[in-house]
């Protein structure tokens, strides 16, 4: 039975995602007021991105070190006051240039808000837990065109929408402020006195030394590339291509966002019931299919179909991926290693997009069809990979036994030495619990160390 402190912080993890996932709601449906209140080109809201994106990738990318060195709960509190204070001075910036500054602090909050909460959540609940905190991002990106829309249809100008979220991350605040010294590290029992798990003790670049770690931010790379390049130029491809009005085409869309947030609620009921790397291989599988929907064209119903089945496979995959980070690379390198796939997805989703522009520019939108299905074949493709690299080096019976428990969201792992490694404990943990040490060899010597999972 969880303890009433514990619920209480899954209570504020799920509402600091959805409230994360508000100001990304609010831009896009704020924008044009935005550009008359300051006189700005159409192009100008390009600096405030790249102000966003330099300010998520710093964060993401130190998030690590930050972890080693203060408390989870205090690193959340001190994030969400930069993110309150950089929405409150949208909302009373007299020039544009400021609003640009303050994109650099609200790019640092978030970024270090989605890669506490996301470390946090790997080490202490299982993979249900964190696809329905991904899903309450996509409840607040959802709610955040609503209430700007709401602001604006009640002739109150834009900068009540900024100054209403940013009133609510400063409650945010607050609370994990009073609440910080609760956020502790996750312990192992089977250690003296519970030792915390050292989710930040090793360096930055020791991490980036694991080829999985490479691997992983590959995959998170493409993912959040095929996720935001779908979301992004499908409306494009159906309108101006392919003749579709654009009612029509903007129901459909929202249907693709609508069907993220739905599937991660349903894969967070399911992930209990089905092996995890059969549910994302299915997954990862049907999302190809419906990349194939709309480039083949074959009917429109079709090509709206597959809109909306690549919207409900590719919702388990981030959360999924995200859950099993300790599993994959083991804790020392858990902090860091969220961040860099943090950074990496940070990346993909301003990168991939912005390449199927050119070649759309270049081509003609009909290529936005074969660049979805070319990226999701790729990253089928790299999870099977991921899944190949993960099981290297374990005995094929132990091996089966770990990856069916991890799979169905129990957050097994099991570490084993190798010849010359340091002292350190191997173990097989599972959730809260740790159960007895596995140590195997072959011909004579041990296994190489690494840590097996998804």
């Amino acid at each position: 039975m969880p303890q009433p402190s514990g619920r209480l912080l899954l209570g504020l993890a799920y509402a600091g995602f959805v409230s994360l996932g508000l100001p990304d709601g609010l831009l896009g449906v704020a924008w044009p007021s935005i550009r008359t209140f300051f006189h700005l080109p159409l192009d100008a809201l390009g600096a405030l991105l790249v102000m966003l994106t330099a300010g998520y990738l710093g964060s993401s990318l130190s998030s690590g070190y930050l972890l080693a060195r203060l408390n989870v709960g205090a690193l959340l509190a001190l994030s969400w006051l930069a993110t309150a204070i950089s929405l409150l001075g949208y909302a009373l910036a007299p020039q544009w240039w400021i609003m640009v500054g303050l994109g650099l602090l609200s790019g640092l909050g978030a970024g270090a808000i989605d890669a506490g909460i996301n470390t946090y959540a790997a080490t202490h609940y299982s993979a249900r837990t964190m696809h329905w905190l991904h899903a309450c991002y996509g409840i607040g990106a959802t709610g955040g065109p609503v209430m700007m829309t709401s602001v604006l249809s009640a002739d109150y100008p834009w900068q009540w929408g900024y100054g209403i979220v940013g009133l609510g991350q400063r409650v945010l605040a607050v609370c994990f402020g009073l609440t910080h010294t609760w956020w502790q590290p996750a312990t192992r029992p089977d250690a003296p006195a519970g030792v915390p798990v050292p989710t930040g003790a090793t360096a930055s670049r020791n991490t980036l030394r694991l080829p999985l770690m490479w691997l992983s931010m590959a995959v998170f790379f493409v993912y959040t590339g095929l996720e935001a390049a779908a979301g992004t130029w499908v409306y494009s491809l159906f309108t101006e291509a392919r003749a579709i009005t654009s009612s029509t085409a903007g129901l459909w869309v929202s249907v693709y966002w609508g069907s993220l947030t739905l599937g991660r609620l349903a894969s967070g009921v399911g992930v209990g019931f089905v092996p995890l790397s059969l549910l994302l291989r299915f997954c990862l599988i049907t999302a190809a299919l419906g990349a194939v929907l709309i480039w083949s064209h074959l009917t429109t119903r079709g090509s709206f179909l597959g809109l909306a089945l690549m919207g409900v496979s590719l919702a388990p995959v981030f959360p999924s991926l995200m859950a099993t980070t300790p599993a994959r690379l083991g804790d020392g390198h858990t902090a860091n290693g969220v961040g860099l796939q943090v950074a990496a997805a940070v990346l993909g989703q301003s990168l991939l997009p912005a390449l199927v522009g050119v070649l759309a520019h270049h081509l003609g939108l009909e290529i936005v069809g074969p660049a979805l299905c070319t990226a999701a074949v790729a990253l089928l493709a790299l999870y099977e990979l991921l899944l190949a690299l993960s099981a290297a080096g374990v005995p094929d019976a132990v091996h089966k036994k770990i990856m069916i428990e991890a799979a169905r969201g129990q957050h097994t792992r099991v570490c084993i030495v190798s010849p010359g490694v340091p002292s350190h404990r191997q173990r097989q943990r599972s959730g809260a619990s740790c159960t007895s040490l596995v140590r195997t060899r072959l011909h004579g010597s041990q296994w190489p160390r690494r840590s097996t999972g998804l």
